[in-house]
């Protein structure tokens, strides 16, 4: 679970001004969803009084900096990073949708294309069943693109599992990354369609700095698209290793075009946690310091699996 602190070692920026969602880029799914969440507070307020009183007795930390009326958990799903706002779990309603297979974010675009492709293709099986895969193949997709299954996290001290799941297309060594401090070590991560898209935390660690780039929507095999295509720069630091630093950077492609993340400048992480997505097709990167201790274990080519498959190793590191 994300965590807010009140020290960190390393001075934390800022959110920046145009992160102004957890879905920074919008969408027509996301402003319909915005849409009805206006209609049920409207209704809330109107029908359910007693409940938004309840709710509001439970609620905890802050409502500064919401960009709008915060009644129950469902109306932080997109502004999780503007406030402090939330709900213990066991007064959250609504947290057995976290234990659905599927991804939180994604459960109105399943909605939204799910149902009207379930009904066209159960319609299509009834009164001309030869074209009814027509519909079904979308659909299932759909499903397939949006599942979030659970994944059994390595706990030995001083690994770096991957952020994504998909294809290695990059392992390179860089003279010098001014946010890492020195020499370091950049994999990137292909995503296709039909892999997870959940991002995952890499290590234990501290979100120090967050920066959002809008952009192009270049293939993600396309070597520039990691310059100039829209995406998400996560700056944290090991809590295992401290002072070591490294980058998680979810890029938009051809297909992806909405890159999601909750985190706010100062949460907690542990390692293999859920920390966004990216909706349909992209890439992943991690940059990593290359110290003397660092041990990379993926080459081009491998197939990686996020939060589970080990992508580095601090030799180094003690046992906890």
């Amino acid at each position: 679970m994300i965590t807010q602190t009140p020290t960190q070692p390393v001075k934390s920026n800022l959110m920046p001004a145009n992160l102004h969602s957890v879905q920074p880029g919008g969408g027509v799914c996301y402003r319909i969803e915005l849409a009805w969440g206006r209609w049920r507070r409207w209704y809330l307020k109107h029908f359910r009084p007693s409940y938004v009183a309840r709710m509001a007795a439970l609620r905890q930390g802050s409502l500064e900096g919401a960009p709008h009326e915060i009644l129950d958990p469902r109306d932080l799903k997109y502004c999780r990073n503007q406030c402090t706002c939330h709900w213990r779990p066991e007064d959250d309603p609504f947290v057995w949708r976290d234990r659905l297979p599927f991804a939180r974010w994604g459960l109105a675009e399943l909605q939204l294309m799910g149902w009207p492709l379930l009904g066209l293709t159960a319609a299509l099986a009834w009164f001309a069943w030869y074209v009814a895969w027509i519909p079904a193949i979308p659909l299932c997709l759909i499903v397939w693109f949006f599942r979030d299954p659970p994944r059994r996290i390595p706990t030995a001290p001083g690994l770096l599992v991957s952020p994504a799941d998909g294809k290695v297309v990059s392992v390179d060594r860089l003279d010098h990354d001014e946010f890492v401090g020195g020499p370091a070590v950049r994999v990137g991560v292909f995503l296709s369609i039909l892999n997870v898209h959940m991002n995952r935390a890499p290590c234990d660690c501290r979100v120090v700095g967050l920066r959002y780039c809008p952009g192009e929507f270049l293939s993600a095999l396309d070597p520039d698209s990691a310059i100039r295509n829209e995406n998400l720069w996560i700056g944290i630091e090991s809590t295992e290793m401290p002072g070591r630093r490294m980058v998680v950077r979810p890029i938009a492609g051809a297909v992806a075009r909405r890159i999601v993340s909750p985190l706010r400048v100062g949460d907690e992480l542990k390692r293999g946690e859920r920390i966004g997505m990216i909706k349909l097709g992209s890439r992943t990167e991690l940059i990593v310091p290359e110290t003397g201790d660092l041990r990379v274990e993926v080459a081009v080519g491998d197939r990686v699996r996020a939060g589970r498959t080990i992508m580095a190793r601090w030799t180094n590191a003690q046992e906890r």
